[in-house]
């Protein structure tokens, strides 16, 4: 490693990012940590993202940051921290980052006055060139930290278990089963991500065709509540329409409680993949499996476009284009 353990006692990490690429960065905080392990490891991300990050054994400290607070922080005398790392591009962070730390590691930051204040400006990995938790690992690599696994990690605190089953048992006492979980929607920026309501519709009755007793919880934000509505009144006799409904951590909880989850690529498929529990998962042609889907997980089915990885164009790959029967034959492998 360039820094030999007994010299780092405080290690800054800050990335303010999504759902998704906050929990893609968990094997880097958590290969950290394991280089340094009587360090202490401080994480300041979003304010909407950072409580996914809770409960996590590898982080002393979670707090809070963004590119707006980030000029007004910082400005005390002295330096909190031995070891900084900033994934991102936004300066403020960086700025941040080098007023409280004796050594900032970052990408390239395109500006040369920047990167010749950085310790370690290493060089950004070309787009879509390997999967993204190993595009995140490539910074602390750099530095000769190696790798400690490639899950992602995500813990279910024992109140938000119980309020879980104590949700559930209402359904549980009616004997459903299986429990099912879907997330029909990316956010509104990645839209072209999204299978259409009509194929989740017919997917679920072709499931209950096969198990009569299943039962299906549907996830997601206000932003897609028309969506989930369809859907769920189309299943009116065997779902739970919770979109919109749930803090981000009552979500993670009820999906620890799936006997198996469906869903587009999004974050809180990201959320599940942390949960190591059975998902089938749908990718977009422009972002296959291989680049986002969550490795080292031990019951993954993936669905990827049938031209993943021609090119990256959003929308030259609908996915309307992936059929029912694909997802189905997935969803009976994992059901079995």
């Amino acid at each position: 490693m360039d820094i030999e353990p007994a010299v780092v006692h405080e290690i800054l990490v800050v990335h303010v990012s999504r759902i998704g690429d906050t929990l893609l960065a968990t094997p880097a905080l958590r290969a950290l940590a394991a280089a340094y392990p009587k360090a202490r490891l401080t994480c300041l991300a979003h304010p909407k993202r950072a409580e996914i990050l809770q409960g996590l054994p590898f982080i002393h400290r979670l707090g809070h940051i963004t590119k707006k607070s980030a000029p007004l922080r910082g400005w005390m005398p002295g330096r909190r921290y031995d070891l900084a790392l900033v994934w991102g591009f936004d300066r403020p962070l960086v700025e941040y980052a080098l007023r409280v730390a004796g050594r900032v590691a970052a990408f390239r930051q395109e500006d040369a006055k920047l990167d010749g204040r950085l310790w370690r400006a290493v060089p950004e990995p070309a787009f879509h060139t390997r999967n993204a938790v190993d595009y995140l690992l490539s910074l602390p690599e750099a530095l000769g930290i190696p790798a400690a696994g490639r899950h992602l990690s995500y813990v279910v605190a024992a109140g938000e278990h119980a309020w879980a089953a104590q949700e559930l048992a209402p359904l549980r006492a009616r004997g459903v089963s299986p429990l099912l979980g879907l997330q029909i929607a990316s956010f509104p920026t990645k839209g072209f991500r999204d299978w259409p309501v009509e194929r989740f519709i017919e997917l679920c009755r072709r499931i209950r065709g096969d198990h009569p007793a299943a039962h299906f919880l549907i996830f997601g934000g206000p932003l897609e509540r028309e969506r989930t509505q369809a859907l769920h009144a189309a299943l009116s006799d065997c779902s739970t329409h919770y979109a919109g409904r749930l803090t981000l951590r009552q979500t993670g909880a009820l999906m620890n409680e799936l006997t198996l989850y469906v869903g587009v690529d999004t974050g809180p498929t990201h959320i599940m993949g942390a949960l190591h529990r059975p998902m089938v998962a749908m990718y977009h042609g422009s972002s296959p499996s291989h680049f986002l889907a969550p490795l080292e997980h031990p019951c993954l089915w993936t669905v990827d476009h049938p031209r993943a990885g021609e090119g990256y164009d959003p929308d030259a790959y609908p996915m309307a284009d992936i059929p029912v029967d694909t997802v189905l034959a997935k969803v009976r492998e994992a059901l079995a």
